[in-house]
């Protein structure tokens, strides 16, 4: 797969105008100290529509572009983000059986595409990240999907834990994959509908998000080393749920 490039729009009205007409805009960079009344208008224009931001150095800004670019770079995201609500409602409408992946603290984008790119394979539905410290779909990440990323909703929350709570009130089932887990994954009943939990490989799940999980299951390690790669522990829970819906 070919690699691909970031879409980035330079300057302060360019990036007004995205806003405006609806492009989904990963993060807006701007350059420390920026001053002026456009870019007060750009500044209450990204807290009005909450569009992610991030105030850099001006070599950050310069190295992506040396023209006129007013010290204000828009990323552009290479996919429209999902909601959540709208997904689940369509496939229950399809009559398929819920299978959601729910990522936590996962910030390495490669990780989150070789995830992407194992969920995909599997038929899972869904895959929601955090808006924040969280891997977004950026050219990388679809590269190591092998284009995975283009055919799996990617649904975008401000917290995991009202979305937990919510999924469990639409009737899903909510398993989390952790060390600390009294079962083995392969004990847990997938055949219902459920939203499987992954935490980052270093601090795992956030505990108050584990706290409402209904069941705690891990992946047994037998060598010397503390823990599996996520994306490859990911594959394991999903295939796990594959292997007992096609018993």
């Amino acid at each position: 797969m070919a690699k691909q490039r970031q879409e980035m729009l330079f300057g302060i009205r360019a990036a007004m105008e995205a806003i405006n007409s609806g492009k989904e805009i990963e993060k807006v960079l701007i350059r420390k100290g920026l001053t002026g009344p456009l870019y007060n208008e750009l500044f209450d224009l990204i807290r009005e529509k909450d569009v992610q931001y991030q105030f850099v150095p001006a070599e950050k800004i310069n190295a992506l572009d040396q023209r006129n670019n007013q010290g204000v770079v828009a990323l552009i995201a290479p996919i429209a983000y999902q909601e959540i609500e709208d997904v689940l409602p369509q496939i229950i409408v399809e009559g398929k059986n819920p299978l959601i992946l729910v990522l936590d603290q996962i910030t390495d984008v490669r990780n989150f595409g070789a995830i992407a790119r194992s969920a995909e394979c599997a038929g899972v539905q869904a895959i929601v990240i955090p808006f924040k410290n969280s891997a977004k779909v950026t050219p990388d990440a679809i590269k190591t999907s092998a284009g995975a990323l283009y055919n799996i909703p990617v649904c975008r929350v401000q917290n995991l834990k009202t979305l937990v709570r919510n999924l469990k009130k639409e009737g899903l089932r909510i398993v989390a994959a952790t060390e600390k887990g009294d079962n083995l994954y392969t004990e847990a009943d997938f055949t219902l509908a459920t939203a499987i939990i992954m935490g980052s490989e270093d601090v795992g799940i956030d505990e108050a998000l584990l706290r409402l999980a209904d069941e705690q299951v891990k992946i047994p390690i037998l060598g010397a080393i503390e823990s599996l790669n996520v994306s490859v522990a990911a594959s394991l829970m999903i295939y796990e749920a594959v292997r007992q819906r096609n018993l």
